[in-house]
């Protein structure tokens, strides 16, 4: 039996195989944002002093959870708040899984002036120009469904374009992906293959985490404790969506949580 993973990133391989056809590398990088927007960098907001280090998410769905809002939802309402206080946004543009779109993108990228993560499986490097032309400044690369060589490659790539990278790994071997291309370092704490989510899980890898690429958690963080304890074990980014997003007003529930943290 296929774990979720498998299924998301067979179904992401037919996305690409049914899109790349239709634009060329070489057509995004004449088109949209390409070229014509400075890139924020993550890295510079992570490390700011004062900065909440919180990475606000905006995800419609999860594939174990279902709906936490309707498709109808606007992106605008919700990203103006994130952008008050958040040290970047992250939107997740997977339309089967997670409810999300490039418009969703490209609307983030206008009403926000912090650094904007792509949050999807990429798994060819057509992708990453199709991510600079819709205006993210940043990639995530997933160790779980890439070869090392690809890390290196498609790392490699995102900064030839100005893009900054963030690998994210989930166990101590997933680490052996890291190279010196990858900006930043995320440990999500949520398995992929069973979506199960332990926070522990990077409390146990930040020390193997190599010096120089900020460390950023990723899922199950609920509260301004949990950030804490992760920023005195060295994490400078906290990748949160899941609280915000099931309340009724997420970009409320954001501004709300980040009066009860202590700046970094």
């Amino acid at each position: 039996m296929s774990t979720i993973l498998e299924t998301i990133v067979g179904a992401k391989r037919k996305e690409v195989e049914k899109f790349k056809p239709m634009s060329s590398i070489e057509r995004f990088e004449k088109d949209g944002f390409f070229w014509k927007v400075r890139n924020r960098s993550l890295v510079q907001s992570l490390l700011l002093p004062g900065s909440t280090g919180i990475i606000a998410e905006f995800k419609r769905k999860s594939p174990s959870k279902g709906w936490f809002k309707p498709k109808e939802l606007e992106v605008e309402p919700v990203i103006v708040s994130y952008n008050k206080s958040a040290g970047g946004i992250s939107v997740l543009t997977d339309d089967e899984f997670f409810g999300g779109d490039l418009d969703d993108l490209i609307q983030t990228k206008v009403v926000s002036d912090v650094p904007v993560l792509r949050k999807d499986f990429i798994i060819d490097k057509w992708q990453i120009a199709e991510t600079k032309a819709f205006g993210a400044d940043v990639i995530l690369l997933i160790a779980a469904c890439l070869t090392k060589a690809e890390v290196k490659e498609f790392a490699a790539y995102a900064n030839s374009i100005g893009l900054e990278s963030i690998l994210e790994v989930h166990d101590e071997a997933e680490l052996e992906h890291c190279c010196d291309e990858v900006n930043m370092l995320g440990v999500n704490n949520r398995n992929l293959k069973t979506f199960e989510v332990n926070i522990d899980t990077s409390l146990q890898l930040i020390d193997k985490i190599p010096a120089g690429k900020p460390a950023i958690a990723e899922s199950g963080i609920s509260n301004v404790e949990t950030i804490q304890q992760l920023r005195e074990a060295g994490f400078k980014g906290f990748l949160i969506g899941e609280a915000f997003m099931k309340e009724e007003q997420p970009g409320k529930a954001f501004e709300e949580f980040v009066t009860g943290l202590t700046p970094n």
